[in-house]
């Protein structure tokens, strides 16, 4: 689109998890009015966020974290993924007094309206699994991934948990997946490249084993769910967008016990590995400072 006042506004890629399903104009969140005052355009469609802006990311971003931790002593067999789900819609909307950025989001009408206020995916889902009846047992693995919308901005985090004792497969993967996201995480300083990321996220994750779904990546968050630049979880140091103070994105890596091959199940929505084998993932989002970078949705201080 042409610029207005000086500002371009930008084209989005709308999806969950980074990917491209369309493309469509800015949400009504980041009507022009508004973002003038707060975010800045890099080129046409990365947003710089001014101080005021990284203010109210740090509040959406600590109001995510807060689901997390509230949801963690609910988790436990027996527990349904919709008993879940209700518990933290009513914690969203009521104590947090924000709005599920997922209840009856289409991706500009592609897909279904998303019916969770978290997304659910248990084993071998990937991600976007949709909360129901499936009844949590001894031994699952569980990723709870939330995004609220507080003052107009998005905060967007996810999180691995037990299910009782897990096997031992199950928990080094967990792990790994935990370690490779912080190894990313720990690239984000001005002046590096998306490449240095995903470099260091799949040396790690592919040294122990596991492959790394390609098909689904990070995203930049702000105003907009899903915005440019897409963040993916591999590739060469020295490459890619060059990371600009003040930009905000998500890295949520997903990695497989088995083959990285992934399929989307008839729901439109819930993606699971093609050979049944397990899948884990975590999500921070992240801010660049002028020194290296601030997790927003850091959890009582811990990643």
């Amino acid at each position: 689109m042409k610029p207005a006042n000086g500002l371009a506004l930008k084209t989005t890629f709308v999806a969950f998890k980074g990917r491209a399903l369309y493309h469509c104009a800015p949400s009504p969140h980041n009507f022009l009015s508004f973002r003038a005052r707060v975010e800045l355009p890099i080129l046409m469609s990365v947003t710089i966020k001014t101080p005021e802006a990284q203010d109210k990311m740090r509040a959406a971003g600590q109001a995510a974290a807060s689901v997390l931790t509230m949801i963690e002593p609910h988790v436990k067999p027996g527990v349904t993924t919709g008993e879940l789900d209700r518990i933290c819609r009513e914690f969203v909307e009521g104590p947090l007094g924000c709005v599920s950025a997922t209840v009856g989001y289409t991706a500009g009408g592609s897909r279904p309206p998303f019916t969770g206020a978290i997304c659910t995916s248990v084993n071998h889902v990937v991600c976007h699994g949709i909360p129901g009846n499936k009844v949590l047992k001894k031994g699952d693995i569980l990723n709870i991934d939330v995004t609220v919308i507080k003052d107009g901005y998005h905060g967007d985090t996810s999180k691995m948990y037990f299910v009782g004792e897990p096997t031992v497969l199950a928990r080094r993967l967990v792990e790994t997946c935990h370690q490779a996201m912080i190894q990313g995480i720990e690239q984000v300083r001005p002046g590096a490249r998306l490449g240095d990321i995903g470099h260091a996220i799949q040396q790690l994750a592919e040294a122990a084993g596991y492959a790394i779904v390609r098909e689904y990546c990070g995203h930049g968050i702000g105003l907009v769910f899903h915005e440019d630049p897409q963040v993916v979880h591999y590739g060469r140091p020295g490459t890619g967008f060059e990371l600009k103070e003040g930009m905000t994105f998500t890295i949520e890596p997903m990695l497989n016990a088995g083959r990285a091959a992934v399929k989307e199940l008839p729901d439109q929505w819930t993606v699971v590995t093609k050979d049944h084998s397990l899948s884990a993932q975590w999500e921070h989002t992240v801010l660049v400072t002028r020194d290296g970078h601030e997790v927003l949705t850091l959890r009582d201080g811990a990643l």
